[in-house]
């Protein structure tokens, strides 16, 4: 099939929707009510308001719109959220309402939608994963716990800017914060140092970067679903990455496991010890699978916060 003719049957399936979506929201629309928002122009939405800082332009909408405004990106309906109390609103008091989400095309590579709880829907594994995640990954007295390793890291972050500004040396902020991060963050999950310069770890920092790209990368079948084509190779990337660092954490857990097995074993109390941990008791459901997608949403949540 040659380019125009898969042009032609592109925009004939973009009126199509278009058409059957007016047709359903007249219909639906009287008992479903969406919080206000601007107008928006066939089949894109309200894409192009968006321009190159979205940021700047949600911003610039949410003091038109509210705290709370609906947007059209391209045919998926979004609420934004533009303050503190409605982010708390929605995702704290009223989060297992919330919690279905559209999933982008990235993240159902190798099913990390079925298994990572950001995506999962609710049920009986997601509330054990989320209580969990409550009790032994993001509880403050975890946070507090890890207190020395995050100043000791910065301490060391200071003193190499400071080592490079007495040479004359440039430093490029975002790959020192990156470093200074995966550093912390291998240290409290695997109580192992991957910022160093071995090649393992040269290796997960690619792997890392490459999954934060894909991740960050406006996909097309994010906004004009085609049957589930992975038109741009977002999910066929993101699947490569996946498949690596899945490897490289099963080999991290299987050294642990057999660690843990001798006589001598002195338990690190890292993230990866308390995960195996629950894996063992009989009232935690928690295997290796999920484990392993724990920790990578642990690892991903650390570096998009930074």
């Amino acid at each position: 099939m040659d380019f125009l003719s898969c042009l032609v049957y592109f925009v004939f399936y973009l009126i199509f929707f278009q058409a059957f979506h007016l047709i359903t929201r007249r219909k639906l629309g009287r008992t479903h009510k969406l919080p206000p928002g601007p107008p928006t122009i066939p089949i894109f939405g309200n894409l192009f308001q968006l321009g190159d800082e979205p940021h700047r332009a949600l911003a610039k909408l949410a003091n038109i719109h509210g705290d709370i405004m609906t947007l059209k990106l391209g045919q998926k309906t979004t609420l934004v959220l533009s303050s503190a109390a409605m982010a708390k609103e929605i995702l704290q008091t009223h989060d297992a309402i919330s919690c279905n989400r559209t999933v982008p095309g990235a993240v159902r590579a190798l099913q990390h939608h079925e298994t990572g709880l950001p995506w999962m829907p609710v049920s009986t594994t997601w509330r054990n994963l989320r209580k969990i995640c409550n009790l032994h990954i993001f509880a403050s007295h975890k946070l507090d716990a890890n207190q020395h390793l995050r100043r000791s890291k910065i301490e060391q972050l200071l003193a190499d800017v400071r080592d490079s500004s007495r040479v004359g040396e440039a430093v490029e902020i975002r790959q020192a914060a990156f470093k200074t991060t995966l550093s912390f963050m291998s240290n409290t999950i695997f109580s192992i140092d991957l910022s160093d310069s071995s090649q393992t770890s040269e290796e997960f920092r690619e792997i890392v970067q490459g999954i934060l790209e894909e991740l960050g990368k406006p996909n097309f079948g994010d906004y004009f679903p085609i049957a589930n084509l992975d038109l741009q190779g977002n999910r066929r990337r993101m699947t490569i990455h996946l498949r690596k660092i899945m490897d490289l954490f099963d080999n991290v857990i299987d050294e642990r496991v057999k660690l843990r097995r001798m006589s001598d074993y002195v338990s690190t109390n890292d993230l990866l010890d308390t995960l195996l941990q629950l894996s063992q008791e009989n009232n935690q459901e928690l295997d290796k699978n999920q484990i392993k997608h724990l920790i990578l949403v642990r690892q991903l949540r650390q570096l998009q916060v930074q």
